[in-house]
């Protein structure tokens, strides 16, 4: 007989055998064979506590100086008829097996142990199960709560027993025995919860055996292939777990239940009926309380924020299933960090670039699955981890996500999706660092599209979305480098932040600071070595925001010029608009003459420059640094007040015009160089 124990204290009649760990969630060890020397009756001989009704508790209390049998019977009857609808075992029902599975690995109040049923009249006849000792007060209402939902979902039995673990019943005791635990009896469905697959090195091909993926099976999720690069193979998984999760945690949000416990040591994965399993739901919480004097209004918030932090508890599973790297508690801890904080989550992929760098020992397989198809990946997990919970998105409407749908399926994208998958594109296009004449003109056609669908263009959204941290991801105007060129001083410039500061609320003054990090390149070996010395270049002004519109002249026949340049070519965009695949989701019937814009009127503007010795020991060093800086970044970044308008904002991008019509494209950045945010 074995048995598995997470608390500190011994077990009566286990000669200390029993097996102790402190927390098996976070560590994967291979299960250990555990004999037991003792009587099982010795294992459960406690006080009961916290086990009975809570009608019962006030009739015991009412009658403390009652006699002690009166108490056992009536203790004994109040049990019998809570528990009805399940199975009611004796501990002769079950052969106890000698191993546990480290996957069912409990909490400091449990003791798990793994049987099969021997009574041949019993229905789960030769069954493997899962025998749950409860000691503690709570962990005995767990218990209880576990099979009050089954009575609650009886209606829909064959969802419940697809989607969460099935409660058979629990083991009677005698009367007479003077004990305090509980025995829940559930069903077994493997030895590993979800975190210890993704802790097996080969978890992809064995979790893809386990599950049995054929053509059938992935058919169901949308797919048309099997097999293929490890990525592919990667995503057609989650798409799978994602949304037999999903399912199971609808089916408890329909019947008025929130599971509040979900988490990747709460789920399973059964080889037999290959669904995902949410646990026992112990802590499932009723959406409206039985009785409860409040307003309705009160009632939809509590389902709300029930609900909303369901989905958060997903968001937080889906995180860990796609980037691999949040299994590292440190790096989970920042990511939770960053959310905490309360910033956007639209912005993390920004984030994660930053900590996770651009090298990860996983191969940044999670960056590659989350920026398919438009960055959709990243969109569904911005919406399951909404700051606000009014904006979580809910399991029905994430199962119609493009994230998770296959290319069989057909997907209409709701207007946010292609705002979404605009911008995603822009920003992979732009690190692709290659600005030849297709992905110039991909880029600026982007940003276009961008602009016409732009849902901000009010100056108090401005005013609310522009200050912040923003990045430099491409400049439409003019690009030179070092390539081709012989300068005296050779200057690499790095990350170039724009920081936009409100002065205050009733007013619509910004100020902008313009941040240049620069290395400074001596000698001729500067192709090889790229240390050189650091440098910082800053620029700071003050701007008023005020509503403005962006007018598209049309072309001048005689002169063949554009007033905002090729980027604005306005009979290419027309023409484009009107085609079928654009027509349904511009909302405009005709090509605009003019779109708002927020109008930036500019102050003077304040430069600083500091670079390592021994170049600040010359003004004419200095001055021909800044000459080769100007000529390397764009003219709007040096000089703030070529700033003309703002044409695009949300939580995550920023589009600004300049004053000879070149678009600069930034990206919202919350973590500086050193990794600090």
């Amino acid at each position: 007989m074995a048995l598995s124990r997470t608390g500190l204290n011994p077990i009566p009649g286990s000669n200390g055998l029993a097996y102790s760990a402190q927390n098996l969630s976070t560590k994967l060890i291979v299960p250990v064979p555990l004999l037991f020397a003792g009587q099982f009756s010795n294992l459960v001989r406690r006080n009961y506590k916290g086990v009975c009704c809570s009608s019962f508790r006030n009739a015991a209390s009412a009658s403390s100086m009652g006699s002690q049998e009166d108490s056992s019977s009536a203790f004994s009857v109040c049990l019998e008829e809570e528990l009805d609808h399940v199975i009611r075992f004796k501990m002769s029902d079950f052969k106890i097996l000698d191993r546990v599975s480290i996957g069912l690995g409990g909490r400091s109040d449990e003791v798990v142990f793994e049987g099969t049923v021997k009574d041949s009249g019993s229905p789960l006849y030769n069954t493997r199960v899962v025998l749950r000792q409860l000691s503690s007060a709570q962990a005995q209402r767990r218990g209880k709560r576990s099979i009050e939902v089954l009575k609650k979902l009886v209606r829909r039995k064959l969802l419940y027993h697809s989607y969460s673990m099935q409660v058979h019943g629990y083991i009677s005791l005698p009367v007479n025995v003077d004990s305090g635990s509980f025995i829940l009896v559930h069903g077994y469905h493997g030895s590993f919860s979800l975190r210890h697959w993704l802790q097996q090195s080969d978890w992809l091909p064995t979790l893809e055996a386990t599950l049995a993926l054929d053509e059938e099976s992935v058919r169901k999720v949308g797919e048309d292939t099997t097999g293929g690069p490890a990525v592919s193979r990667q995503l057609r998984l989650i798409r799978i777990l994602m949304r037999d999760l999903l399912i199971g945690v609808n089916y408890l949000h329909s019947h008025g239940l929130a599971h509040t416990e979900l988490r990747l040591e709460n789920v399973h994965i059964s080889p037999i009926d290959r669904h995902i399993k949410v646990g026992i739901l112990g802590n499932a919480a009723d959406f409206y309380k039985d009785g409860s004097d409040g307003s309705s209004l009160d009632k939809l918030d509590r389902r709300q924020m029930m609900i909303a932090f369901d989905m958060r508890c997903t968001g937080f599973i889906m995180a860990k299933m796609v980037m691999r790297e949040l299994m590292d508690p440190m790096i989970f801890t920042k990511f939770k960090s960053f959310l905490t904080k309360g910033y956007d989550p639209s912005c993390l992929r920004e984030f994660m670039l930053e900590i996770l760098g651009r090298s990860s020992a996983y191969g940044n397989a999670g960056f590659q699955i989350l920026d398919r198809n438009w960055g959709a990946g990243w969109h569904l997990l911005s919406l399951l981890l909404a700051t606000k919970p009014s904006q979580r998105i809910s399991c029905l409407n994430a199962l119609r996500h493009p994230f998770l749908c296959g290319p069989r399926w057909r997907v209409v994208p709701s207007m946010d999706i292609i705002r979404w998958g605009l911008g995603s594109t822009a920003m992979r296009i732009s690190e692709e660092y290659i600005y030849r004449e297709p992905q110039r003109s991909r880029l600026a056609h982007f940003i276009d599209l961008m602009e016409m669908l732009n849902p901000h263009p009010k100056p108090k959204n401005w005013m609310e979305l522009l200050p912040g941290k923003w990045r430099l991801l491409y400049c439409t105007g003019k690009h030179v480098g070092l390539t081709l060129r012989q300068p005296p001083f050779r200057a690499l410039v790095g990350n170039v932040h724009l920081t936009v500061t409100r002065a205050s609320k009733l007013k619509a003054n910004l100020s902008f600071v313009s941040d240049i990090g620069f290395s400074v390149m001596v000698g001729q070996d500067w192709p090889h070595d790229k240390a050189g010395k650091s440098g910082r270049l800053q620029v700071n002004s003050s701007f008023t925001l005020t509503a403005g519109r962006r007018i598209y002249l049309k072309q001048d026949k005689t002169t063949e010029k554009f007033f905002f340049g090729p980027s604005s070519n306005v009979e290419a965009l027309a023409q484009k608009f009107t085609g079928k695949k654009w027509r349904k989701i511009i909302p405009f019937k005709e090509f605009p003459s003019s779109l708002p814009a927020a109008k930036l009127t500019s102050s003077d503007i304040d430069v600083t420059m500091n670079v390592d010795a021994p170049l600040n020991q010359n003004i004419d060093t200095a001055k021909t640094v800044l000459q080769e800086l100007r000529t390397q970044i764009p003219p709007e970044i040096f000089d703030l007040s070529k700033l003309v308008c703002g044409t695009y904002v949300d939580s995550r991008l920023l589009v600004l015009r300049g004053v000879n019509g070149s678009a600069l494209l930034f990206t919202r950045s919350f973590v500086d160089r050193n990794g600090s945010s």
